[in-house]
């Protein structure tokens, strides 16, 4: 009797292990991509919540538009207000800059 049953072969150790990094290998870039489609989404959301935040103080308190930047969450938001296309209408965007860890995010919206 040459052969036993405890424990494992390396063939089998070796063999599990080529399927795990297979797997990780596929699925790593996935997890990447939807990180980053998270993150896009999240500024896009914090973009838009600001911009109608902006929209509905102008409504309320008639005052002025001028440009300004806000910081939240350590990401600096600019506001910046434009005349619309449309006769006589302001329009507001909220961008974030491109930089290293964050995407460019650009949300427009008309004062009505």
């Amino acid at each position: 009797m040459l052969r036993s049953s405890k424990g494992y072969f390396l063939l089998e150790l070796l063999l599990s292990l080529s399927a795990l990094f297979i797997i990780s290998s596929f699925l790593l870039p996935l997890l990447t991509e939807l990180r980053e489609q998270s993150r896009q989404l999240e500024l896009e959301n914090m973009s838009r919540q600001l911009m109608y935040e902006e929209l509905q103080a102008n409504l309320v308190s008639n005052q002025g538009t001028s440009n300004s930047t806000s910081i939240q969450n350590g990401i600096e938001f600019q506001i910046i207000w434009k005349d619309s296309e449309m006769a006589g209408q302001k329009e507001v965007c909220v961008r974030v800059e491109k930089n290293s860890f964050l995407p460019e995010v650009e949300v427009c919206g008309l004062l009505e």
